[in-house]
């Protein structure tokens, strides 16, 4: 993962100022791959933690079809129905930008888009062979096409981020067959292998970004860089992701966990995230990042019985990708949609707010665990509310042409 998307860094005009004439009039949904997926995961964010937290209330009528475990609809639906549609997002966008090649748009991204949305009906209504087949279908085709546009140009570099998304697909068809099939254990395991992948992508991309986004936006900042640190950093997350996978002693698991811990908390404090200031779009990618070390320190105090099982799962889930694909999807689309990168109060308010339910999911039931369910709840709130205040600013912005007139 050796070369990582370069997204607009360009210094911020002032704002208000927003681009001279009329804005250009169309519908440009399927103009490019972050636009259907940013919207509809978003959107779908916020209806499936809805829905969960309705069935964690006790509505029976809030649960998806009676042959499929509801904490496995729960769990397969935001790792594979939304952590890795962002994901296809960002990559068919970041793609074109790497190699000049096209990526899926128009009637190509419109019919990938549709596979994607039968497969979440499918997986909520009738989850048997044929929502399974749709439902696996989704992944591959998506990492084909990604592939495709690496081996046109000859872009050898980003292969690894190919065989991740290949991975990605792996997990998800294996997640569906065990299910199928009576191994609830083992279905979940491949939830959680789903999940190890899209934090690597955090690990990766956000250590060549972060620092690159600050400086560029802060004349003058200084970020510590250690090189030693930044050499440790990939192989001891591999390590901590994969030992929270595999049938480890516990003080195996827990020293593994605690070592990408340390590392990565090394270069966290590098990075002097507590210089940004009040610049929400720059310090909430240094607190999605910040939730890496937390959740890998807390899957290592899980492994030692000394907090709840489950709370790291929440805080790679909730906290590391929740924080960082909110992030994400406020900043490149942006960009992409020929915007300032500024962060207005709709986009820091679903920061605060997807910020928030981290909080609450993670750290409420160590606080009060009598209240369980009502941290869930709380943090539920909040997801839904972040989320949603995004799908209602950005579907205007992502369902129109760019307002620079650019295409894309």
């Amino acid at each position: 993962m050796d070369t990582i998307p370069i997204l607009p860094t360009r210094r911020s005009p002032p704002p208000g100022k927003a681009p001279a004439g009329p804005p250009p009039r169309g519908f440009a949904l399927f103009a490019l791959g972050f636009r259907p997926f940013y919207l509809s995961g978003a959107v779908f964010a916020a209806l499936a933690i809805a829905a969960w937290s309705a069935m964690l209330a006790g509505v029976s009528a809030a649960g998806p079809a009676p042959v499929m475990p509801a904490m496995f609809w729960h769990a397969h639906e935001m790792v594979f129905g939304f952590a890795a549609t962002i994901v296809v997002g960002f990559l068919f966008t970041a793609g074109r930008a790497w190699t000049g090649q096209p990526t899926p748009t128009g009637a190509a991204l419109a019919a990938l888009f549709l596979l994607w949305l039968a497969g979440r009906v499918g997986m909520w209504v009738a989850p048997g062979t044929a929502a399974f087949v749709i439902e696996g279908a989704f992944l591959p085709l998506a990492a084909l096409a990604f592939t495709r546009t690496l081996a046109r140009a000859g872009n050898r570099r980003n292969y690894p981020l190919a065989m991740a998304l290949w991975l990605l697909a792996v997990a998800d068809i294996a997640s569906l067959w065990l299910q199928a099939r009576g191994h609830d254990a083992g279905a979940m395991l491949a939830c959680r292998a789903g999940v190890a992948l899209v934090t690597l992508f955090v690990v990766v991309i956000g250590g060549r970004v972060i620092p690159m986004f600050t400086t560029n936006a802060i004349p003058g900042f200084r970020l510590r860089q250690y090189r030693q640190v930044d050499r440790m950093v990939v192989p001891a997350a591999v390590l901590g992701l994969a030992s929270g996978l595999l049938p480890l002693p516990e003080w195996l698991l827990a020293a593994l966990s605690l070592l990408a811990a340390v590392v990565l908390a090394g270069r966290v404090a590098g990075w002097r995230s507590h210089a940004v200031g009040n610049r929400p779009i720059l310090w909430v990618l240094h607190l999605a990042y910040a939730w890496l070390p937390v959740a890998l320190l807390l899957q290592a105090l899980g492994a030692l019985g000394l907090v709840m099982a489950g709370l790291a799962t929440h805080a790679f889930t909730v906290g590391v990708l929740g924080v960082a694909i909110i992030a994400m999807i406020t900043r490149t689309a942006l960009g992409h949609t020929g915007r300032m990168l500024v962060a207005g109060r709709a986009e820091t308010a679903a920061y605060w707010l997807v910020a928030t339910a981290a909080v609450l999911r993670v750290f409420g039931p160590m606080i009060w665990p009598a209240g369980y369910l009502h941290w869930m709840w709380g943090a539920g709130a909040c997801w839904v509310a972040g989320f949603g205040l995004y799908a209602l600013t950005y579907a205007p912005r992502l369902a129109r042409p760019r307002v620079d007139g650019k295409p894309g």
